[in-house]
């Protein structure tokens, strides 16, 4: 039986192939990996055909923040980075999904907009949309804004949880309040500003609320966030509000579901045990708030600790059967795998 199509809000590969993969990148993710979420096998297996891949800068310090009782125990969040760390692993990452979609006959190709999603799906090819998680790449004078969207970025999230010239992050905490700091800089509404003027989504997920505020006041285009979740049932930090819902929906944005399992349980843990149904009941509110037409999903893959009875992109046909269960018909399962998102893409960008 041939899975459900997905276009996914969000996924960290390009992260896990630089940091475990960098001799041949490519070669990992087409002929597959033992490790992380996503690979071309697992992706073909789960239905998986396209989505957001995430240049994340990473922190010279890591913490783990997948693991059990991570979030609940409220980390500290990492020290700022300087432009030049973020711009060597961003620019490493663009090369990886540049050199991974260049060949004519690549199985991924990197698309800029709707009708190259469309055509990229068509032909049996994953369909990569660039963006980026922490915009520390980028320079005030945005001078990096316009290289990095000659190369093909078309979405970005200004701040990952950590601070940086152009706002603050929400912190991993739990049970937290996203309120917490003040909003986006001068340079950050400049930033929004100049993703508005040239068609680009502008991520909320990481942004804290007077930041979220900030970009509704700023921004023009619908207000998106690729991986969050209901703050109403699991009271993360990261996760959005009633209100913030509510200027969403006015918006004509979108939200994407959140696969990572502590911004999905009401007790904040980070557990691979936790039930497909929690999925489900936030998906159930995320329509109730947004409508049918601006819900997807954003799995976070590579990038969380998600439930493990799907454990992988191969997992995908999990989740779609337990909506079938629920009772969601095949068309609206379909706007929330695959056509919301390209639609609010196509609002957006073109």
């Amino acid at each position: 039986m041939t899975p459900i199509p997905v276009f996914d809000g969000h996924n960290d590969v390009l992260l896990r192939l630089l940091n475990d993969y960098a001799a041949d990148p490519t070669k990992a993710f087409i002929e597959g990996t033992r490790d992380g979420h996503l690979d071309l096998p697992r992706a073909r297996q789960g239905g998986f055909v396209g989505g957001f891949f995430a240049m994340f800068p990473p922190n010279p310090k890591k913490t783990d923040f997948t693991a059990p009782g991570a979030i609940g125990g409220n980390p500290p969040l990492p020290a700022p980075l300087t432009l030049e760390e973020g711009r060597a692993s961003t620019l490493a990452m663009t090369r990886i999904l540049l050199d991974l979609t260049r060949a004519e006959n690549s199985p991924v190709a990197l698309c800029r907009s709707r009708a190259e999603i469309d055509a990229a799906i068509a032909a049996g090819r994953i369909a990569a949309l660039m963006h980026i998680e922490g915009a520390e790449a980028i320079d005030a004078n945005l001078d990096m804004l316009e290289v990095l969207y000659a190369a093909g970025l078309r979405s970005i999230g200004p701040v990952w949880s950590r601070a940086n010239i152009f706002g603050t992050g929400v912190p991993f905490h739990f049970p937290a309040s996203p309120d917490v700091g003040p909003g986006l800089t001068e340079a950050g509404k400049d930033l929004v500003r100049a993703c508005d003027r040239l068609g680009m989504v502008i991520d909320l997920s990481h942004l804290n609320e007077a930041g979220f505020w900030d970009v509704a006041k700023v921004s023009k285009a619908p207000l998106v966030a690729t991986h969050s979740n209901v703050h109403a049932i699991c009271a993360s930090a990261r996760n959005l509000t009633d209100k913030q819902l509510d200027a969403i929906a006015e918006s004509n944005g979108m939200v994407g579901l959140n696969f990572a399992t502590g911004f999905l349980r009401p007790d904040g843990a980070m557990r691979a045990d936790t039930d497909i149904e929690i999925m489900v009941r936030h998906l159930d509110y995320l329509i109730e708030k947004l409508g049918e037409n601006r819900v997807g999903f954003g799995s976070d893959f590579d990038g969380a600790n998600i439930p493990a009875a799907i454990g992988t992109v191969a997992g995908l046909p999990v989740l779609i059967d337990a909506l079938k269960a629920h009772g969601y018909d095949e068309a609206l399962i379909g706007r929330l795998a695959c056509g919301n998102w390209l639609d609010l893409i196509e609002r957006v960008i073109g």
